[in-house]
């Protein structure tokens, strides 16, 4: 049953609920336990007219999509998009007590709106992201002046946000402990990958301007026996620009609950990301889940990375191509011990996603309450 207490939650997100499963969904999916959800996408066009499509995508989760024509400037794209919300609310009868931002440039289509509550929680430094808006800096400025509390998705983005609300908090992401632990059992191997030999290293996320394309090129032609397999979507790169081989191998977007089965018969996971603005902040949810499958782990020196796992000794870090091929060769050549494994499952264990949506959601009421 739904308490009475918490409210509505209408989030804006730039990210799809059904494009990768990561922390929106997580998070959303937890909050709506004791609330409605509303999850307002960023708009699809080629519509006649303005409209909007509404779909049931989790237990008391409501995916809103506005559909509109081709061809609208910027601005009349999102006048259309806040007359379209203005209107569902009045008809839905729905007043958030939360809003719940995932980026600034929702509030091109929602500043008029108000809420006991408004969150910004900044998972990604979008303004370093390859075609981001030149006006998304100031949207964000605009937003951290409305929110009443912020958070971050790792512990180098709240280091650059800290002095910019009096309430900002880091909130690296999360695993599903049990889910990715499910990959250490026995288990048929994916049919899209099943023709391909063995030792396979493995990447799964978006494949982006964050991988170091020269880098896995090397890696493929000086390593021909090494299997380097990708799942996930190409996201704001030519797919013409990744590196091509017989060793290399792309498996396309893969739901999220296959990725366990995947992971089973990798015998390394890999981060070969480049250092550039783009990475400069992430805090890769992969590692985690990395760790939960079983998997030896071998990252770039993704500062994140290295503090909160390397520096414990659960991902080594490569910074060149000669150390990345040698830190692979070392852990093809591991077994995890059982009592590595307990180890890492003592620290998975206080970085799973319903102990962070309890501390968001601790802060949040914490944060209502004064406000109020």
């Amino acid at each position: 049953m739904l308490s009475n207490q918490t409210g509505d939650l209408l989030t804006f997100s730039h990210l799809r609920w059904d494009w990768v499963f990561q922390r929106p969904q997580h998070l959303m999916m937890r909050a709506a336990r004791d609330r409605r959800v509303f999850f307002f996408e960023e708009p699809i066009f080629g519509a006649r007219t303005p409209s909007l499509c509404h779909r049931h995508a989790a237990p008391n989760v409501t995916v809103i999509t506005p559909n509109l024509p081709e061809g609208l400037s910027t601005d009349a794209a999102a006048a259309a998009q806040r007359t379209l919300l203005d209107s569902w609310l009045a008809r839905s009868r729905v007043s958030p007590a939360t809003l719940w931002y995932y980026t600034p440039a929702a509030l091109d289509i929602s500043a008029h709106l108000h809420a006991s509550t408004i969150v910004y929680d900044c998972m990604d430094e979008l303004t370093a992201f390859a075609g981001a808006p030149p006006e998304l800096r100031a949207r964000e400025r605009q937003l951290m002046s409305r929110a009443d509390v912020v958070f971050t998705g790792g512990i180098s983005l709240y280091e650059a946000k800290r002095h910019l609300h009096n309430n900002v908090h880091a909130m690296p992401s999360c695993v599903d402990l049990e889910h990715f632990r499910s990959a250490r059992r026995a288990q048929d191997d994916h049919p899209g990958q099943a023709h391909i030999p063995e030792p396979r290293i493995g990447f799964c996320g978006v494949l982006d301007e964050r991988l170091d394309l020269p880098l896995i090129a090397h890696l493929a032609a000086a390593q021909p026996a090494w299997q380097f397999v990708f799942a996930g979507p190409v996201c704001k790169i030519d797919p013409a620009a990744l590196p091509t081989g017989p060793n290399v191998h792309y498996l396309g977007a893969c739901p999220y609950d296959e990725l366990p089965r995947l992971m089973s018969h990798w015998q390394v996971g890999w981060m070969p990301f480049a250092i550039n603005e783009a990475t400069r902040f992430i805090s890769p949810t992969k590692t985690p889940e990395y760790l939960a499958a079983g998997l030896p782990v071998v990252s770039s020196p993704i500062r994140d990375v290295v503090r909160t796992w390397g520096d414990e000794g659960f991902v080594s870090i490569a910074g060149t191509a000669q150390e990345f091929s040698s830190a692979l060769t070392e852990q093809l050549a591991a077994r995890s011990a059982p009592s590595r494994l307990a180890r890492i499952d003592r620290t998975l264990a206080l970085h799973s996603w319903d102990a962070l949506w309890y501390r968001m959601d601790e802060l949040m009421r914490k944060t209502s309450i004064n406000v109020a």
